[in-house]
């Protein structure tokens, strides 16, 4: 086994791994950012590595910067988590081609040949795995995408090689959408997995999404541990999972199940995977789907998920734990026949968001309460504390919240229950919206389906759940009142050590430096978010600013170009979704005071109109 562990990851899910990695006695070593220095992945580990600034490329994506951290803490292992480098072959490569340093994972051929689209639509497809019809070569040109839909239909999905959870897929209606959805597919997938490769498939509008959780080990086991229905979804973003599904029968979950053991064994496929599904729902069906359902491939997450949990919870097997012995070369300690369900698990993603205001992430905050619900049944995934700021660079998701009960209705009471014990001030979160839908009667019955939340759903019913249960979500500012807490962080070589002194009653530090004698030096505070010095705007006209801290993806504009409102100025990149900023008015573009790249705050100045 292992000696040390250095998790490529942050927040939850770097804890989650470092709890496996502390009840195997195995050392953990943490990276992170300028943005996270006092996150709690960093508190967790035994020792913590500085690997870039905030922006994720330069951070947390960057792969020297990751494996020279490695190196440096003397780590005999890699684990990747979820996001991030988790699903980069050419990563996991350099890793596997680094001396004295073991990949938590699938191979790097592996993972490309099932985490790349068209080639994991090739595999199922030889291995008698039904595949939605699309194409299995990557396309570049509009025409291929016109083409497509004349033999196919409409809508079609467009969707990035690298992708997944979403992210770099577009939905074409009709013809007059094919070159914008293209286009903005292409750009996700570069911005997101350094890939702006798309392929093409039939988009289905009715479907449940049903994913089969697998573990396979290097002597040619593999094993299933049961399936997780993730048909909860906002703009192809998973909200609540839980397993097992509802909506199946018996024969139809064991078609299922036993699909996916077959795609990843001709795959050569070994750790921890997730195959997904879409199935097609019956509308207003009575019952459980039975086995005459059509599922279709969808595609495989090559790492463990945000869901994992789900599985463990009415599996009793640790997933985390198995990734470490099999990357060990260990053998499964089970077989097939071994795994049994046992009750019913939920997951709930605590976002910072506020789904009243169509999921707006929070842009700042302070956790002035953190106070989350325990009992039987109830675990809680987090890295948080009471009196940590929100750090807004990353994904929004801050926790999650997993219940098990006895059966499905036993896990939905006892939901209702931790969501209602669940404390969170001074950031907005979705609990109120999840508490909705525990009593939504589609949610309850098991008919809805992954369109369900987009089309369907009144918002309003969002809007009185978030004016009923939203508690006090603070403002982003902070309270007032002097800080008397001072923080010290020194780096040597690039490894962080912590000093922490407390001052009652004593003024605060300024904002500024410490020199070298310790003595602070004034100086204009940064920026949230570190973005660039103030822009000076040279014109007087109607400025249109950004609407929350991200990056520039795109610039859609040009100075002397002619607008008119509604039309889009500026792609922003925030909370891994991109964003249109569209001018109000008409006009004519007379200062641009962004690049690409750039990263920016709520309230930057970004274009100029007169």
């Amino acid at each position: 086994m292992f000696r040390k562990v250095l998790v490529a990851n942050r927040g939850e899910i770097a804890v989650r791994v470092m709890r496996a990695c502390e009840e195997l006695n195995i050392g953990t070593v943490a990276i992170y950012s300028e943005a996270d220095k006092d996150s709690g992945h960093v508190r967790y580990a035994d020792e913590a590595y500085n690997v870039g600034p905030a922006r994720a490329a330069d951070s947390y994506l960057d792969h020297e910067a990751v494996i020279d951290a490695a190196r440096r803490a003397d780590a005999d292992a890699i684990h990747p988590g979820y996001g991030f480098l988790a699903e980069n072959a050419e990563f996991a490569r350099k890793v596997e081609e680094t001396e004295g340093i073991t990949w938590v994972g699938p191979s790097g051929d592996s993972m490309e040949a099932l985490g790349e689209k068209t080639k994991a639509r090739s595999i199922m497809d030889e291995a008698d795995v039904p595949i939605v019809p699309g194409t299995t070569d990557p396309v570049t040109d509009p025409e291929e995408v016109k083409a497509f839909g004349e033999k196919h239909g409409y809508p079609i999905a467009i969707k990035a090689e690298g992708g997944g959870g979403g992210r770099g897929m577009k939905v074409v209606r009709d013809e007059s959408d094919v070159e914008d959805q293209l286009e903005s597919a292409q750009r996700e997938g570069e911005a997101y997995f350094d890939n702006d490769s798309v392929y093409l498939e039939r988009f289905l509008e009715k479907s449940r999404h049903i994913e089969v959780q697998i573990v396979a080990d290097q002597h040619g086991n593999v094993c299933h541990l049961g399936e997780r229905d993730c048909s909860l979804q906002r703009r192809h973003q998973k909200v609540i999972e839980e397993g097992p599904s509802a909506a199946l029968s018996d024969a139809l979950r064991e078609k299922i199940s036993e699909a996916a053991r077959r795609g990843v064994s001709a795959a050569d496929y070994t750790n921890a995977g997730t195959v997904e599904f879409l199935v097609e729902e019956e509308p207003g069906r009575e019952g459980p789907l039975g086995p005459e359902t059509n599922f279709y491939f969808l595609e495989v997450n090559t790492r463990i998920q945000v869901e994992h949990t789900v599985s463990e919870e009415i599996t009793g097997i640790d997933i985390v734990k198995r990734q470490l012995k099999i990357a060990a070369g260990e053998e499964l300690d089970f077989e097939q026949d071994d795994v049994s369900i046992d009750g019913h698990a939920m997951e709930f993603r605590i976002n910072a968001e506020n789904a009243a205001n169509d999921f707006a992430p929070a842009t700042g905050g302070t956790l002035e309460t953190y106070d989350p619900p325990g009992g039987v049944g109830v675990r809680m995934d987090d890295a948080l504390r009471q009196g940590d700021e929100l750090v807004t660079d990353y994904d929004s998701m801050i926790a999650k919240l997993v219940v098990w009960g006895e059966d499905r209705d036993e896990c939905i009471e006892r939901s209702l229950r931790a969501l209602r014990e669940y404390e969170i001030e001074g950031i907005p979160t979705i609990i109120p919206f999840h508490r909705l839908m525990l009593t939504d009667e589609r949610f309850v019955e098991s008919t809805h389906t992954t369109k369900y939340l987009d089309d369907e759903l009144d918002p309003s019913r969002i809007e009185d759940a978030q004016q009923q249960w939203g508690g006090d979500t603070g403002d982003g500012a902070g309270d007032d009142e002097e800080s008397v807490e001072r923080e010290f962080t020194v780096e040597v070589n690039g490894k962080r050590f912590e000093v922490e002194l407390e001052e009652h009653g004593a003024p605060a530090i300024p904002a500024g430096d410490i020199d070298a004698g310790g003595n602070a030096q004034a100086s204009r505070p940064e920026p949230a978010g570190g973005s660039s010095d103030e822009v000076e705007i040279e014109g007087d006209g109607e400025t249109v600013d950004a609407e929350m801290q991200g990056t520039i993806l795109d610039i859609e504009v040009e100075v002397g170009d002619e607008v008119a409102a509604g039309d889009v100025l500026v792609v922003l990149e925030a909370m891994k979704m991109e964003n249109d900023i569209v001018a109000s008015n008409g006009g004519t573009v007379t200062e641009i005071a962004v690049e690409e790249d750039q990263s920016v705050d709520m309230g930057d100045v970004l274009v100029v109109l007169e």
